[in-house]
């Protein structure tokens, strides 16, 4: 059995020593309840930049501070508040799953909406970055690679993931199914009916669990500055509800969605991703490789290393 957290407290937007404090704290809390495996949101480090959907004028002289203040509270993976991660997660002995604003060099302005998979023994296993980032979003992150589109071994179980819409490339999706994921991450800003569909569906056609993370930061903790372009990002809605969850390989939610700033607590069975594959195997039985054939470059685009 495999028991996990799913963190919802709210985010430290744009302070990236307060987020690695919490972080610290949740990663030690999850520890102590002998959990398996810690799950952060999407861009939970740093914060999920909303108002850059309503600041995305030319030349805007506030958009730019916004995003200088976000590369300089976003995560150099070589670098000791990365660190500080790494050896919370060695010991609690927990693998860590966290999203995170991603900085490619301490001296760049490259940002990645990234996912970092950290084992308990506290080594970096995997990051995979965004593969697109979605609509104005790119006026903050660059797109990502495949080099991080697979499934790691961890105690936990084999685990891989997908940041928020990447849950719509079907090719994607594939690519992690053919790794024999055991538990997908899935990491949102918010958990519309939209996005909960897509984690049923993705559970469901995987036969696998679907650990899915929302994240929770009503208005009233966003700068007031930043307040106005925070919620037209947000299609006018007052904060980020949460919404997390656990999805089962049958597509039933076995735990949420919670709406609210609680930790959500669940225990899972692995060998349900084996079971459920007696009538669909998307990469077995249900597969046919001798019509399709998916190639996948996965080549680290930007850094050769972590």
């Amino acid at each position: 059995m495999t028991r996990l957290h799913i963190i919802q407290d709210t985010p430290p937007l744009l302070d990236l020593e307060a987020g690695i404090a919490m972080a610290e704290q949740a990663i030690r809390a999850a520890g102590d309840d002998r959990a398996d495996l810690i799950v952060f949101p999407e861009t939970w480090l740093g914060g999920y930049p909303a108002w850059v959907f309503g600041m995305a004028g030319w030349d805007s002289a506030e958009a730019r501070n916004w995003f200088g203040r976000l590369v300089e509270a976003s995560l150099v993976l070589d670098s000791l508040e990365a660190q500080r991660l790494c050896t919370a997660a060695r010991e609690a002995g927990i693998t860590v799953v966290m999203g995170i604003n991603e900085r490619a060099r301490p001296s760049s302005a490259i940002l990645f909406n990234s996912l970092v998979t950290i084992g308990p023994d506290g080594g970096i296993l995997n990051v995979h970055r965004k593969l697109l980032p979605t609509h104005t979003e790119r006026i903050v992150w660059a797109p990502g690679d495949a080099a991080g589109l697979v499934a790691v071994p961890t105690p936990a179980g084999r685990l891989g993931g997908l940041v928020c819409w990447e849950h719509w490339h079907p090719l994607a999706r594939q690519a992690l199914h053919a790794a024999d994921e055991q538990i997908h991450i899935a990491v949102w800003p918010d958990m519309p009916a939209a996005h909960q569909l897509a984690c049923r569906s993705y559970a469901f056609e995987g036969r696998c669990f679907v650990v899915s993370a929302g994240t929770y930061l009503p208005v009233d903790r966003v700068p007031e500055q930043l307040r106005g372009a925070f919620v037209i990002g947000l299609g006018g809605q007052d904060g980020l509800q949460g919404g997390s969850g656990v999805v089962g390989p049958d597509g039933e939610y076995i735990v949420g969605p919670v709406f609210s700033g609680e930790t959500v607590v669940a225990t899972i069975d692995l060998a349900d991703t084996i079971r459920f594959k007696h009538d669909l195997d998307v990469v077995g039985h249900y597969d046919r490789r001798d019509v399709f054939n998916l190639t996948v470059n996965r080549r680290r685009e930007i850094g050769d290393d972590f």
